[in-house]
């Protein structure tokens, strides 16, 4: 296959689709991997360092001219898609269900469109799941982030002038990253607290040494691919009330949840800001399908009555040596699971196809 990466163009997108490392890997399989000029110096990988394993350095127009497929990491916008010639695969970040009008674009376009973000969760997709890689490395990140706007410190300190309480944070959601934010915290000395309605997510935060804030109910709340498809009234009303008593006296709060189609749902209102204390810190994460805190702002930092509240579309990318590591490793395990004879697969009948394939012959899949 001859397989092209691009550079990113996104606002602060600062990782790329293929590390040196992963270009040897495909190069000694067979395929031919091209490298947009400067496409990974943000992320630390110059351009002699995809020539010493063989990958060949091009311009823009020649990357995309020439390779049928396509690899990049940030989800392509419409003029994208149109740059790219009829025919080709282009592998990326899509969320989908958010960007009907790529969809649109690329169908019109004539370019197949395999989307990362939505692997299936099934156990033969695990070590091809960007979102469980990159939302590992954002988790981390939250907690330096809040760490570093915080006026005090996350360890009980005992000094010959007193002794410093623990820092008190509370995480929403134990998916990947929330589970990074609880580990994160706990080895930097916090005291922890986790809210998530989904039952089966308690015994992992209590083996990190989180405490799950429990909830009546949990049983009736309906799962779907692992993200929550359905919640009853009363239990969001059970759940909430016992989370604002620990909003009332977090030092951080980090707020990490998605539903059912890459959705984030509201989990901190105006009201319950105003029972957090002055000093306090929010990092929402989730700012980029949302937000899961009604004041936050996507990649901007406000203040409402003391309290920080810091919205981060894509802290993986501020770790875009590690991120892009890791996605290129994704990347070549989803590439060797669905190439069919030297192409990329489109057998539908496939589950990790299916799921991925989002546009192919000018229809949209989803």
């Amino acid at each position: 296959m001859n397989i092209g990466v691009v550079k990113e163009d996104a606002d602060g997108e600062r990782r790329v689709g293929l590390v040196p490392a992963t270009v040897k890997t495909l190069v000694a399989a067979g395929h031919t991997v091209t490298i947009e000029q400067g496409a990974g110096l943000e992320a630390g990988f110059n351009d002699e360092a995809y020539s010493a394993v063989e990958a060949s350095i091009a311009d823009h127009a020649a990357v995309i001219g020439s390779c049928s497929i396509i690899v990049k990491v940030g989800v392509p916008t419409v003029t994208n898609i149109m740059e790219y010639k009829r025919g080709t695969s282009l592998i990326s970040f899509v969320y989908p269900r958010r960007n009907p009008e790529i969809l649109a674009a690329a169908a019109e376009a004539g370019i197949s469109l395999y989307a990362m973000d939505a692997m299936p969760r099934i156990t033969r997709a695990q070590n091809m799941d960007v979102l469980s890689s990159q939302n590992n490395l954002a988790g981390y990140k939250a907690v330096i982030v809040g760490a570093n706007a915080l006026g005090s410190i996350f360890p009980m300190m005992t000094t010959a002038a007193g002794t410093l309480r623990p820092a008190k944070v509370v995480v929403f959601g134990a998916g990947v990253a929330g589970l990074q934010a609880v580990a994160t915290a706990k080895r930097l000395g916090a005291v922890v607290e986790v809210t998530d309605i989904r039952p089966e997510t308690r015994e992992q935060v209590e083996s990190l040494g989180g405490r799950f804030i429990i909830v009546e109910g949990l049983d009736e709340v309906t799962i779907e691919g692992g993200y929550v498809a359905e919640v009853g009234a009363s239990v969001l009303a059970k759940q909430q009330e016992a989370v604002n008593k620990s909003l009332a006296k977090a030092d951080l709060v980090i707020t990490t949840a998605l539903v059912a189609g890459g959705t984030a749902p509201t989990l901190i209102s105006d009201e319950q800001l105003a029972l957090m204390r002055r000093g306090s810190v929010i990092v929402d994460i989730a700012t980029e399908a949302g937000g899961n805190c009604a004041s936050s702002r996507a990649d901007e930092t406000v203040t409402i009555n003391g309290v920080t509240i810091i919205g981060c579309n894509n802290l993986a990318a501020t770790v875009p040596t590690h991120a892009s590591e890791l996605y290129a490793k994704n990347i070549v395990t989803y590439l060797t699971a669905v190439t069919n004879e030297n192409e990329l697969s489109t057998d539908v009948s496939d589950e990790i196809v299916s799921a991925t394939l989002v546009v192919h012959n000018g229809e949209v899949r989803i």
